[in-house]
C-alpha cells in the first residue's frame, strides 16, 4: 500500500460518518440538493426580465400570481407562454390578503385585511384563483403561497381546508430541513431583499452541506417592489447554479414537493 493510499485510508478513517454521508449523498433526483425560485405577486418584471433569463439558462421558476392583478389580466397570453415553457403559475390568491393588526402592516387596505376575511370567504377566493390559473396553463397541480406568510384567520390555519387542491404550500420562514421533516403545508424559504450574489450562494451552499434544499424566494428582480435584488445579482446566482448543474437540481416548487412527498 502506498503512502497516497494510506493518506486516503486515514482520513476516511477519521471523518464522522454523517460528514462523509452529507458529502456523498445524491437523494435530490440523484443530485446533492435541489433549488426552487419562486417570485411572488405577478410583477411585470417577472415577464421582461426574470423569464427571459431563466430560459436563456433553461431553469424553470415558480411565479406565484395574484389573481385579480392586472400584469395577470393584461398579459395573460405571456403568462400562458410561460407555462408551456415549464415554469410553474402557482397560487398567490385573488387580492393577497395579508392579516392587518399585525405590526407593520400599515400597506394592508381594510378589503385586503384577512383578519376580516371570514374562512369561507378565503378559501372560495384561493378555489377561484384556481379555476382562472388551471384556464391559463390548462394544469390541475400546482402549489400555494402565502400571502404575507399569514397562515391563519383567527384560530384557523385555513390551508388545512384546502389540502386536496395544491400539492404543498410555501411559506416565509427560512431554515433548512430534511426531506423526512417538511411541512408540506409551510414549506421553508429564503426571502431575498437587496441580497448579494455571496449572501444567496451561500444560503444555497448551507443547503448542499446539510443534504438539504433552498427555496429563493424574490419579489422586485430590477426594480418594481420594496424587497428587490439587482437584475445583475440575480443573473449572477443563475449562472452559479448553471456552472453547479451536476451537483445542484433546480425545479419547480410542484416537482420539488412531489419529490418530497415520494420520498415520505
Amino acid at each position: 500500500m502506498n503512502f497516497y493510499r494510506i493518506v486516503v485510508l486515514a482520513c476516511i478513517l477519521v471523518l464522522p460518518f454523517g460528514a462523509l454521508a452529507q458529502t456523498t449523498s445524491r437523494k435530490w433526483n440523484g443530485k446533492k440538493c435541489a433549488v426552487v425560485l419562486t417570485y411572488d405577486d405577478a410583477l411585470n418584471v417577472h415577464l421582461d426580465k426574470v423569464i427571459p433569463v431563466l430560459d436563456a439558462f433553461k431553469f424553470k421558476g415558480t411565479f406565484y400570481l395574484v389573481g385579480s392583478s392586472p400584469v395577470v389580466s393584461k398579459r395573460l397570453n405571456e403568462w400562458r407562454a410561460a407555462a408551456k415553457k415549464g415554469h410553474e403559475l402557482g397560487n398567490h390568491t385573488l387580492n393577497h390578503p395579508c392579516d392587518g393588526t399585525f405590526t407593520g402592516r400599515d400597506f394592508v387596505s381594510p378589503e385586503a385585511d384577512l383578519s376580516k376575511f371570514s374562512v369561507a370567504r378565503a378559501i372560495n377566493e384561493i378555489k377561484v384563483t384556481n379555476t382562472l390559473l388551471e384556464a391559463i396553463d390548462g394544469k390541475k397541480e400546482r402549489t400555494f403561497a402565502y400571502p404575507c406568510g399569514d397562515r391563519k384567520i383567527g384560530d384557523v390555519y385555513y390551508y388545512d381546508l384546502l389540502k386536496e387542491d395544491f400539492v404543498a404550500a410555501r411559506g416565509v420562514e427560512s431554515g433548512l430541513l430534511q426531506k423526512e421533516q417538511v411541512d408540506l403545508a409551510n414549506i421553508n424559504c429564503f426571502g431575498q431583499s437587496e441580497s448579494t450574489t455571496l449572501q444567496m450562494i451561500t444560503q444555497i451552499e448551507a443547503a448542499e452541506k446539510a443534504g438539504s434544499f433552498a427555496v429563493l424566494l424574490f419579489h422586485g428582480v430590477g426594480g418594481e417592489h420594496a424587497l428587490n435584488v439587482s437584475v445583475e445579482e440575480h443573473q449572477k446566482v443563475l449562472a452559479y447554479l448553471k456552472k453547479r448543474e451536476k451537483d445542484i437540481w433546480v425545479a419547480t416548487m410542484v416537482e420539488v414537493a412531489n419529490y418530497i412527498k415520494k420520498s415520505k
